[in-house]
């Protein structure tokens, strides 16, 4: 059954990976910060693309109602709340704009669009799903960006609590992926890189877990090795 899908942060890595993909079987609509002229990687012309920074949680939210309206998309079956930042610390210590903006991204805007989109789930009894990160438990390097999903764990629970009966929520959280994103974050994890998973192996893993519902799910290099991104059903 083709599906209406909304994914944010969708212009790069595992989030255009995975729009690409369900792009070929079902209507998708990205979220991105940059224009679309000025986005490099390739993005597949059937999707509906939306620049929507979500360093301002409140302008994002409302853009991606607005959008969703003028598209005609009065329900939703899956919302992928994916986009995300990170930063390394400094000798241990976050600064505070940089804090601001993990918090704001990261955790902020998860939870307003999460509460926006509430009534075009529900119509669909569709599903939630928000990435979070296998550092949620605790990462050095990173502090506010775990804090960040640290909470969104707590969030995600609390919502599948709920919501129960009406919309399915999960949380996954992804381990290590080849993204660019420690490079951006301004951290060279080294020779460990290369156990990094491709964007397109883990983009397969969310699209399994998100057929499964379940949550939390743990996606990591343990995972991949034993068949997770091979095996499964896909959306």
């Amino acid at each position: 059954m083709r599906r209406r899908i909304l994914i944010t942060g969708g212009t790069s890595g595992i989030g255009l990976e995975l729009a690409n993909d369900l792009s070929k079987r079902h209507d998708v609509m990205v979220t991105g910060s940059r224009p679309r002229q000025d986005i490099a990687e390739p993005l597949s012309q059937n999707l509906i693309y939306v620049q929507a920074s979500q360093t301002d949680p409140e302008s994002a939210t409302q853009i991606i109602a607005e959008a969703l309206l003028k598209a005609g998309w009065t329900r939703l079956d899956n919302v992928v709340l994916n986009a995300g930042v990170g930063h390394a610390a400094t000798d241990g210590l976050d600064e505070i704009d940089k804090i601001r903006a993990s918090l704001d991204v990261n955790l902020l805007s998860t939870i307003l669009i999460a509460r926006a989109l509430f009534p075009w789930l529900q119509k669909t009894h569709g599903t939630l799903t928000i990435i979070g990160s296998v550092t949620h438990n605790g990462q050095g390097l990173f502090p506010a960006y775990a804090a960040s999903k640290g909470a969104l764990h707590g969030f995600a629970r609390a919502l599948r609590s709920e919501w129960a009966g009406r919309v399915s929520v999960q949380i996954l959280h992804p381990g290590p992926t080849h993204t660019g994103m420690h490079a951006k974050a301004g951290h060279d994890p080294g020779r460990i890189a290369a156990l990094f998973l491709k964007p397109s192996a883990m983009a397969r893993m969310i699209e399994q877990a998100m057929k499964s519902k379940r949550s939390p799910m743990r996606l990591s290099w343990a995972k991949f090795i034993v068949g997770g991104s091979i095996l499964g059903r896909r959306l």
